[in-house]
């Protein structure tokens, strides 16, 4: 009773953690191996004295927390056939054929003349460790007419495979080829856009263009290349929460979220500049299928393929099967490999043995034999487990799966590896940290440089403005972190660098963030194959297994799905199922087809009835579909635009865009959410409530998506008690009724069975977020509004930074509307949602590292303006910077200087933004003089 005492206080999880509601988000990790030292080998020699004593039980003392988990022995794994030395080194030690190099094959360089590539940029990939390619990216390289752009390409390889780097290479031989040429990356999530910015900075980091492929300017012609703004390659990144007018000028590779590149497509397309676009990458090419939003995949596919100049498209993914069906509709060249650099070993894990996965058929006989359907005649038959997970001595560790995944991941750390776990639920992903870390190696057992990187690691998170999660602070210590949508962006992104540097050595996921995050592993453990309560797909399985491995790190990558009895069967079905066919979804909903042709109509690619019958022939749905299914939609789909007044017929029977029907394109919504915000900015415009800030921020909060969204009845209750006047007047206008809220609050359900009563779902839905932006807008911290709204913190942080860009779509629809006074309006707050802030702040928060409770300090100790930041000596912000920081533990004299000498870098950053801000207001007070 003692030990499940213990287990309640250690494993409580708050009502945010539980939410079901995932969102992608992603960071690049990765692990190192490490000593004996830091394993707590038994064996190994003790780490020096004086060292021991100046970081370990002081500094612990010191920083985490004073009360420590119950300490924890996971089970032992047996593997008959390896020998029972410990700890296990399971299967790195097999050999594996080596993958040719440059020197057997001189065409996997990519400094042959073959690919044309300039040198400097074949040095920045040698430079980011890629010096040869694999012999399966040559031939995909060498394909027909690929790498002189005439011909598209569609491929498919595993994750891991390299698959990257093909595309990479097409699209920039295109860019530096013309230096008017322009090149679209599209990637799924804002940290994969974000992630992989980065690395093409890097990669086209000092190259010139033309230049530097030996071409020279013609007779009479500028040398254009002697402008340091046009010699080099400018890669912008553009996301939902991007206020940035994309615009051909400011870049030359745009690293793009599905719908930012819709939209540029789009405006390039109307304003005629579409030429200069030479190149388009599609990753992740099998969200097609994907009604939410990846059928926006296929709308700009296809108004490519309409165009008449040369743009060559290249798409990609790890999850295809029908590849042929996307080479037809991108009437390209296709690629289809399986190869891997790092071979995977696939483990069922039941009931505590471990069993060969890697085929259908071992899968298969896996079943038959521990179902007891069948009964082998013979033990030459019998499929034997490579390891036996030996029974646990703790009641916390009694579950068979969770002893397994605890077990799994204990030999995989005391082995020098990493691991990572995927569990089905953000509780789930904390319960899991929690009960691992008191299993691992304690902080006492590290090598004193590890000890002192995790303590760093809690100060930096200690030091964010969200404070510290209880929970990490005691999972860090013992190298044990958890990665998923509830923690904010700075969280995720300091726990991941950790996991890269080996201080984290066990990450665990959620399910729903495979496909969004890179956390490659030497091992990786699912905590069942569950997303929620339902089983995950084939492709998303693929998606987790396929994180196992690290190039230059691994010989091998292992998988272990651990499973029940329950789900053993739908589990070895599911290992050994074939991917879904990549189908068009475009007709699935009407909405879809429905903004299809209200795009093209929108922006003139094709207007009259035969170009609109030629574009839909061109999309993938004519590959999937009836022409009879296409032709009734098509034909549903365009008098619902008309009756909606979307679109018209001009006299020569050419549909037209009606104003609404531009507004609607411009801020990216479907047809069935811009008729909705239609309608609640037509009110607004009528009685725009100007003396508060709700009726502003109601407006900014997002129609699509709402339904993960849960209110507290109770707390909206309570929020609504508070209002003012202004508020309450907003509540009339929008249709919110109080005495709904009281009927909910009792037990009350809301419906949404017609179109109405969902848009009156939505209208709660929506105000509820807008009391959280209320509070942002006015300083109140991300971890107070998560707390007083029960939501995660992540999800709170999310939601600011989807409505900055829906605020965005609301001040273009505006501008397109002529709706001039309401449009200014939503301008000037969209800023202070984005700073977080009150007005008077708002100069402040451009400053970098300087936000909502550091810019309100700022202001308080006599800093109001930038100019006043920028010529302030860095030593003279450092005791606002302390003054700014949440509470944090006392420290010794040695960590008290280290502290305040990060602090003190973070003043000078501070002080050279505000300067170079200042300068700029300076110029442009003089250009206006």
């Amino acid at each position: 009773m003692a030990n499940n005492t213990k287990l309640g206080i250690w494993h409580t999880t708050t009502f945010q953690s539980a939410q079901n509601k995932e969102q992608h988000n992603s960071t690049v990790t990765a692990g190192q191996k490490r000593t004996l030292h830091d394993l707590g080998n038994p064996s190994a020699p003790a780490p020096d004295a004086r060292d021991t004593k100046r970081s370990a039980p002081a500094l612990r003392h010191r920083l985490f927390s004073e009360a420590a988990p119950p300490r924890l022995r996971g089970s032992v794994i047996e593997r008959p056939g390896e020998g029972s030395d410990f700890p296990s080194e399971y299967s790195q030690r097999r050999g594996f054929p080596s993958t040719p190099t440059s020197t057997a094959d001189p065409l996997l360089s990519l400094s042959h003349p073959r690919y044309g590539l300039p040198r400097r940029l074949v040095a920045n990939f040698a430079a980011l460790g890629i010096r040869n390619i694999y012999p399966w990216q040559k031939q995909c390289l060498l394909g027909p007419g690929l790498l002189q752009g005439e011909k598209n390409l569609v491929y498919s390889a595993p994750t891991g495979g390299g698959k990257s780097l093909v595309a990479d290479v097409l699209m920039l031989k295109r860019v530096l080829e013309d230096e008017e040429a322009k090149a679209i990356l599209v990637l799924p999530y804002v940290a994969l856009v974000q992630e992989k910015v980065r690395w093409l900075r890097n990669i086209v980091n000092d190259i010139s263009r033309t230049q530097d492929l030996g071409q020279k300017p013609a007779e009479g012609q500028k040398l254009w290349a002697s402008r340091a703004d046009r010699d080099t390659v400018r890669v912008a990144g553009f996301y939902g929460a991007n206020k940035i007018r994309a615009t051909w000028a400011d870049f030359d590779i745009a690293v793009c979220t599905i719908e930012k590149a819709n939209s540029l497509v789009n405006a390039a397309i109307e304003d005629c500049s579409i030429t200069k676009l030479k190149a388009v990458v599609l990753d992740e090419c099998h969200m097609i299928d994907d009604g939410y939003r990846g059928y926006i995949l296929e709308l700009m596919g296809t108004k490519l393929l309409c165009l008449s100049q040369d743009i060559q498209i290249v798409a990609m993914s790890a999850t295809l099967t029908n590849i042929q069906t996307l080479k037809s509709w991108l009437r390209g060249h296709s690629y289809e490999t399986h190869y891997r650099p790092i071979p995977i070993e696939e483990h069922l894990v039941y009931d505590g043995n471990i069993y060969p996965a890697g085929t259908t058929a071992s899968l298969l006989k896996t079943l038959v034999q521990l179902d007891g359907r069948t009964q082998a005649t013979q033990s030459s038959t019998q499929l034997q487990p490579t390891g036996i997970i030996g029974q646990p001595t703790f009641k916390e560790l009694k579950d068979p799966v969770l002893n397994a995944v605890v077990a799994l991941a204990n030999e995989t750390v005391r082995a020098g590896y990493g691991a990572l776990v995927f569990s089905s639920s953000r509780a789930g992903c904390e319960s899991d940290a929690l009960i691992i870390s008191q299993v691992l190696p304690s902080f006492e057992e590290a090598l004193p440089c590890i000890q002192e990187k995790r303590t760093d690691l809690i100060g930096e998170l200690r030091a964010l403005s969200t404070g510290l999660d209880p929970k990490l602070e005691q999972t860090i210590p013992n190298g044990v972190a958890f990665h998923h949508a509830g923690l904010t962006t700075e969280e995720r992104g300091l726990i991941a660098e950790a996991y890269d540097a080996g201080v984290l050595k066990v990450c665990v996921a959620t399910c729903s963030l495979a496909a969004g995050i890179n956390l490659p592993a030497r091992r990786v453990i699912l905590h069942n194959a569950r997303m929620g309560r339902d089983l995950v797909g084939p492709a998303m399985l693929r998606q987790m297994r396929g994180r196992a491995g690290r190039k230059g790190k691994d010989e091998v990558g292992e998988t272990y799905l651990c499973c029940r009895k329950s789900d053993l069967e739908a589990v070895v079905d599911l290992m050994h199922a074939d991917l879904p066919q990549v189908t068009s979804c475009l007709i699935s909903d009407k909405r879809r087809i429905q903004r299809a042709l209200l795009e093209v109509i929108a922006i003139r690619l094709a207007t009259s009835r035969e170009s609109l019958d030629d574009y839909v022939g061109k999309t993938m749905l004519a590959l999937t579909a009836t022409a009879e299914s296409i032709r009734d939609n098509v034909e549903a789909s365009l008098t619902d635009l008309q009756t909606l007044g979307f679109i018209t017929i001009d006299d020569d029977s050419n549909f037209q865009a009606t104003r609404l029907g531009k507004a609607i394109v411009a801020s990216a919504l479907d047809p069935e959410d811009g008729m909705f915000i239609h309608n609640e900015l037509k009110k607004a415009l009528q009685a725009f409530v100007l003396d508060g800030d709700m009726h502003v921020l109601y407006t900014f909060t997002p129609v699509h998506d709402l339904g993960g969204v849960g209110i507290n009845w109770r707390v909206f209750w309570n929020e609504m008690q508070q209002l003012d006047e202004s508020a309450m007047r907003v509540m009339t206008l929008a249709g919110i009724r109080p005495v709904m809220i009281n009927k909910m609050l009792h037990g009350g359900s809301l419906k949404e069975n017609t179109p109405e009563e969902r848009d009156m779902a939505r209208r709660y839905y929506r105000f509820y977020l807008a009391l959280q932006l209320r509070d942002l807008c006015n300083e109140v911290p991300i971890y107070r509004v998560a707390q007083k709204y029960d939501m995660p913190r992540g999800a709170v942080q999310s939601l600011a930074q989807t409505c900055e860009g829906f605020a965005a779509g609301m001040i273009k629809f505006c501008e397109h509307m002529d709706w001039g006074a309401l449009g200014a309006a939503l301008d000037h707050f969209s800023d202070r949602l984005k700073a977080g802030a009150r007005s008077d702040l708002l100069a402040l928060a451009k400053i970098s590292f300087v936000k909502s409770r550091t810019a309100r300090i700022f202001w308080e100790n006599g800093f109001k303006t930038v100019a006043a930041v920028a010529n302030a000596d860095p030593n003279e912000l450092l005791p606002i910077l302390l003054q700014a920081q949440p509470n944090k533990a006392r420290l010794g004299v040695k960590d008290e200087e280290k502290y305040r000498e990060k602090l003190l870098a973070k003043a000078r950053i501070i002080a050279d933004s505000a300067s170079r801000l200042w300068q700029i207001e300076m110029r442009q007070e003089v250009e206006e003089e």
